[in-house]
């Protein structure tokens, strides 16, 4: 089975253009259960993104909150917002990616009336049910988008067509929060985060502690926790950790250096105890692991 991955630069944005340079929008149907460790890790980009749940659940996290993404409902991630989806149970996900400007163009009277105030607002996300007439709307507009984009005809026409019908329902049913103190604070903690997670990626084959990932972004090792704890859920350290480890499983997969070696080249002065870490994390030994990903491919999308 070919396994998947998504692939980010060292603040978590996502690198693969989703698109081409003269039309920014990509359709995707992930199967989620055929990433690695069944989740597509925590990742953000510019584009908005509106993802369905097919078949199965998804469990979402979405900046700060979590939620279940019951089959046959859809959301709406807004631009610039961490997220990463999970299944326990296996889940087929359609989603379709796309620039703001796709809509209409930047500095237009369109876009600066009812695009720019919503991507510039503190809304993260937004849920469509069927049970809310609006919302059941949205989600009959993407089962009729995800049908034809399945096909083997696209019209570019046609999908701004439908993203602007989209876009038409949502703004008329949903109140944009204005921007705010809160909003700035938001920012602000989203820029320390990132500053953080790219220290640690360019230092973590050293050794580093919390008052070091900390210091990077001018703040104390408390709100170092809790920065991490409300915007990805984990603390520093146990990052770094899950960083080095999936640096290691790299190179398990791509290289034919020792497991002493990866350990000491990803960090880890203690032979045991990343074998104990890898273990732990993968459910496997580094070398039971190297073995099972020898025949798989990666990919991202």
């Amino acid at each position: 089975m070919q396994l998947y991955k998504i692939t980010t630069d060292d603040t978590l944005r996502e690198t693969v253009q989703h698109g081409s340079n003269d039309f920014h929008f990509a359709y995707y149907v992930d199967d989620i259960w055929k990433y690695d460790f069944h989740y597509i890790d925590w990742h953000w980009h510019h584009e908005l993104e509106f993802v369905t749940a097919a078949k199965g659940s998804v469990i979402c996290l979405i900046d700060t909150e979590e939620v279940i993404l019951e089959e046959g409902n859809s959301l709406l991630i807004n631009s610039g917002v961490m997220h990463r989806f999970e299944t326990k149970d296996g889940a087929i996900m359609p989603n379709i990616v796309f620039y703001p400007s796709l809509i209409a163009p930047e500095g237009s009277l369109i876009y600066e009336k009812y695009i720019l105030p919503f991507i510039e607002s503190d809304f993260t996300y937004q849920m469509f049910t069927p049970a809310v007439s609006w919302q059941n709307q949205v989600l009959r507009i993407l089962c009729s988008l995800y049908k034809y984009l399945d096909g083997s005809n696209i019209s570019e026409l046609y999908i701004l067509q439908q993203l602007a019908q989209l876009w038409n329902v949502l703004i008329e049913n949903i109140e944009i929060p204005v921007p705010s103190a809160t909003e700035k604070d938001s920012f602000t903690k989203h820029y320390k985060i990132q500053t953080m997670i790219q220290f640690i990626h360019d230092h973590y084959q050293e050794e580093l502690t919390l008052a070091d990932i900390a210091s990077s972004a001018a703040i104390s090792k408390s709100s170092a926790l809790q920065l991490f704890k409300n915007g990805i859920h984990l603390s520093p350290v146990k990052y770094l950790i899950q960083y080095r480890l999936s640096q290691a499983a790299l190179l398990l997969r791509t290289t034919k250096q020792t497991i002493s070696v990866i350990a000491q080249n990803t960090g880890f002065q203690d032979v045991s105890y990343f074998c104990r870490k890898f273990k732990n994390f993968y459910q496997m030994q580094p070398g039971e692991y190297r073995q099972s990903k020898g025949d798989s491919a990666y990919f991202s999308n």
